[in-house]
């Protein structure tokens, strides 16, 4: 479960990172906005960022890092019990 986990989270970061990157082309100051300000990343991610497969990538993204979350989550909890 921590592989999988793992394999969840690096898909965020990637996806995520094709966010900032099309953030960066469109201004400076959106990207460094996108980069630091984590409201923000949805805000532009929904709003703003265009992309042929801005679905996958936000799905990717997002629920990459919540699924990860979860399962790190669970398999250290299962590491503590036994």
């Amino acid at each position: 479960m921590m592989a999988a986990s793992f394999v969840l989270i690096v898909l965020a970061a990637v996806c995520f990172a094709v966010v900032v990157i099309h953030a960066f082309r469109r201004s400076l100051g959106t990207g460094v906005m996108v980069l630091l300000i984590p409201p923000y990343h949805f805000v532009y991610g929904f709003s703003q960022f265009e992309h042929r497969y801005k679905g996958p990538i936000l799905a990717g993204w997002m629920g990459g890092l919540v699924l990860g979350i979860v399962f790190r989550t669970l398999a250290l909890a299962l590491a503590a019990q036994g």
